[in-house]
């Protein structure tokens, strides 16, 4: 299934489960079926802004963003966990006061609701967990999250049925948003840092290093710079100093395929020549300069 329909398939399921919570929860009077609904219209929410950032993501590179549009998906990403942190936080201070002074619920209402949820949302998140974006892993933990938090409604609910332990439900929904800000967090860190321009996840930038200054007739490396758009696609930067500059062709090559072993498709290399091997290289240079001031047609050749 396409990235694409998954993603909206997802958001018009929690929007219609959003709505049907909410009534629902008004009914049974469970709070944790209200608090269930705006966190779903949370998500739906979420997952309708990632979709359309992931098709504005999937654009070619133009005038506008000559890097392309890849960090749009992140967006969504990154919305989507911050909205996904709020919620968590919001049912925590909300189910406190509900733990000290705990209200009659209708748990016949809310078991036969949380069998129905799960049934739906593992179908979703099975069509979901295929992706291999950001964006998707983020929406199988919403669903992942979904059902965990209506197991946690069934088990209360039939245990609700033979007791009156009504505490219990503002209980496990702290225990379940606990677990949602454990695994939200670090999601959204390691989007976060890759906004920043980090060097990508599982990158060791000293060993690149030290494997391309190992490389033949490379002299020095005097720049390297390794950053990711999206997670997926890496790109680096590279500037070489080299021994003898007729090499030149064959270092690139060499140089091109070391990265992309490392899982860089887009790489930029500049060359140069070292200095040490050359020292009449800065005289030709201010020459060349000295001629242009002139306006003298003098070719300079590297």
């Amino acid at each position: 299934m396409s990235s694409k329909r998954a993603v909206w398939l997802a958001f018009f399921l929690n929007l219609s489960f959003a709505i049907v919570e909410f009534i629902a929860g008004g009914i049974f009077g469970s709070s944790a079926v209200l608090a269930d609904s705006v966190h779903d219209l949370g998500d739906a929410l979420a997952i309708g802004l990632s979709a359309i950032l992931e098709t504005i993501s999937n654009r070619q590179e133009d005038s506008r963003y000559t890097l392309g549009y890849k960090r749009f998906s992140l967006l969504g990403a990154i919305l989507t966990a911050v909205i996904l942190i709020t919620g968590s936080t919001l049912v925590i201070l909300e189910n406190i006061s509900k733990f000290i002074e705990p209200q009659p619920v209708d748990h016949e209402g809310m078991l036969w609701l949380g069998v129905i949820a799960i049934i739906i949302n593992l179908t979703a998140s099975l069509i979901v967990r295929k992706g291999q974006t950001k964006n998707e892993s983020i929406l199988s933990l919403h669903f992942l999250e979904d059902t965990l938090g209506w197991l946690a409604v069934i088990v209360v609910a039939i245990i609700l049925r033979y007791t009156d332990w009504y505490f219990l439900d503002p209980l496990l929904s702290l225990g379940i948003s606990a677990f949602i800000l454990s695994q939200a967090l670090p999601r959204f860190w390691s989007t976060l840092k890759i906004f920043l321009d980090a060097v990508p996840e599982g990158v060791d930038i000293k060993q690149v290093k030290n494997d391309l200054e190992q490389l033949d007739n490379v002299a020095s490396i005097n720049q390297l710079n390794l950053w990711t758009m999206d997670g997926l696609e890496k790109n680096a930067i590279v500037h070489v100093c080299l021994k003898r500059m007729e090499h030149m062709e064959v270092c690139k090559e060499a140089i091109r395929t070391l990265l992309k072993e490392g899982g860089f498709q887009n790489v930029t290399i500049e060359v140069d020549e070292d200095l040490a091997t050359h020292r009449s290289h800065k005289r030709n240079i201010e020459e060349l300069e000295a001629s242009q001031s002139h306006g003298h047609d003098h070719h300079h050749h590297h």
